[in-house]
């Protein structure tokens, strides 16, 4: 009996974390069991790698590794953690919701390549993870879509108006607009449930927000 996973997607300042608690909680109000998780596992000596690739170790500009690399790094993180954590549970029939996951790498290393390459890239990544790799393919994804003019300003004050906190991604504002544009792609191309969380100007109420994500989640919860 495999598992089942819900994940929670979306750019930096996006409200991930945020929505994927108030998620559980809904969750744990239908009286059902499961395992919160967050990636990448940054307590763990597996996403040594991606913190080295964040913190601009390996390039200052996002471009400057090229999304195979940078895809396996966090591939790899998923992996040792689903294998050393998660394995046994998930065999077991348990519910994980996810704040972000395999997806993250179809958001954020798709964007790096010309337009014509996106969906053999999306193809591929996708034969990686779950198939080559063998981490669970999520039933579920929902993609937090926001304005990056917005999320700027919700980061700037996540971190006090101290830019130098932001990582090679967060920091980088035409990366994460070229970002948005393959999420969209991937939620279209993937079968993504997308919640838009603004109104161009502005962040949506979290409460507005929850609601909606909740509504995309309540069939396949109910039915567990």
């Amino acid at each position: 009996m495999s598992g089942k996973l819900i994940v929670i997607e979306g750019l930096d300042g996006s409200g991930k974390a945020t929505q994927t608690e108030l998620l559980c909680k809904k969750t744990e109000q239908l009286g059902l069991r499961y395992s919160r998780i967050s990636y990448p596992n940054y307590d763990s000596p597996s996403s040594s790698l991606v913190k080295m690739y964040l913190g601009g170790e390996l390039s200052k500009d996002p471009d400057g590794v090229n999304p195979y690399a940078a895809a396996a790094f966090y591939a790899v993180d998923r992996c040792a953690d689903f294998l050393k954590y998660r394995k046994e549970e998930y065999e077991n029939g348990g519910l994980f919701i996810s704040d972000r996951y395999a997806t993250s790498n179809a958001v954020y290393q798709t964007s790096k390549l010309p337009r014509n390459e996106w969906e053999a890239y999306i193809n591929w990544l996708d034969d990686f993870e779950y198939n080559k790799l063998g981490v669970p393919k999520p039933d579920l994804v929902i993609y937090l879509d926001m304005d990056i003019s917005v999320s700027q300003k919700l980061l700037s004050k996540r971190y006090n108006g101290i830019e130098s906190k932001k990582d090679i991604h967060e920091a980088d504002t035409e990366f994460l607009k070229r970002c948005r544009e393959t999420a969209l792609f991937a939620a279209k191309t993937l079968g993504w449930h997308v919640v838009r969380c603004d109104d161009g100007e502005n962040p949506r109420s979290l409460e507005s927000i929850s609601h909606d994500i909740y509504e995309a989640a309540r069939p396949f919860l109910e039915s567990l």
